[in-house]
């Protein structure tokens, strides 16, 4: 399993980083300055790192000097800096990327993945993600998990974050029956309390963008919650 470390002196970005990063699978760790962060560094691997530039005790571009003296792992800049000097800077001392704050958590997510994979690529490194990994598939849906992207029979279908989380919760388990609270935590990436009209909300306008036919796709199990249909 690929170890990512969130470098960041505020916490709402790596709460929501994190929350993002776990669901697809990889373990996290967090650091609030630059000092911890090369403590940590120091004492385990780890597979990428997201890393702020202002951050207190030492910011982000001595650590990421420190890096390069010691590792090739993908380096991911993220920084309300979004001037061209900083950005030069941060590539030429050896970011793989850059991300300006703020950002939407899915484009993180897909950046991540696809600096992982080159680097699996290049290294030989089992971790590697299989390229069908990136790309769900089903009947004539295709889910392009590196760009966000949903298309069907070949043209794109333009999803909010929401629905790409839910179709992604879908097409990973077609026949599969999810209740309203696992649609919504999956979704909205918080906690279920109560029953919320947002649920049938979106996916009434998921299947109508899917398909004239509501049932086509997306069908309600009565009593329990929702399933893609397989074909």
């Amino acid at each position: 399993m690929d170890r990512i470390l969130i470098a960041d002196d505020e916490p709402e970005i790596r709460s929501l980083l994190r929350l993002y990063l776990e669901n697809e699978g990889y373990e996290i760790e967090e650091a609030g300055n630059g000092k911890e962060a090369l403590k940590m560094l120091a004492e385990k691997p780890f597979s990428l790192c997201l890393l702020d530039i202002m951050m207190p005790e030492t910011d982000g571009f001595h650590v990421l000097r420190k890096i390069r003296e010691e590792s090739q792992i993908p380096v991911i800049i993220i920084s309300a800096k979004d001037t061209d000097p900083e950005k030069i800077l941060g590539l030429n001392l050896g970011a793989d990327d850059y991300m300006v704050k703020p950002f939407n958590p899915l484009e993180a997510v897909a950046r991540v993945r696809s600096n992982l994979r080159r680097f699996h690529q290049i290294t030989g490194n089992a971790g590697a993600l299989p390229e069908e990994e990136n790309c769900l598939t089903l009947r004539d849906l295709k889910l392009d998990r590196d760009a966000c992207v949903l298309y069907r029979d070949g043209n794109a279908v333009e999803l909010t974050p929401v629905e790409f989380r839910i179709m992604e919760l879908f097409m990973k388990h077609p026949g599969k029956v999810f209740t309203k609270q696992q649609i919504y935590e999956c979704g909205w990436g918080e906690e279920f309390i109560v029953a919320d009209n947002n649920i049938m909300v979106c996916i009434s306008k998921l299947r109508a963008k899917l398909d004239e036919d509501p049932a086509a796709y997306i069908r309600t199990i009565r009593g329990l919650g929702y399933r893609m249909e397989k074909g």
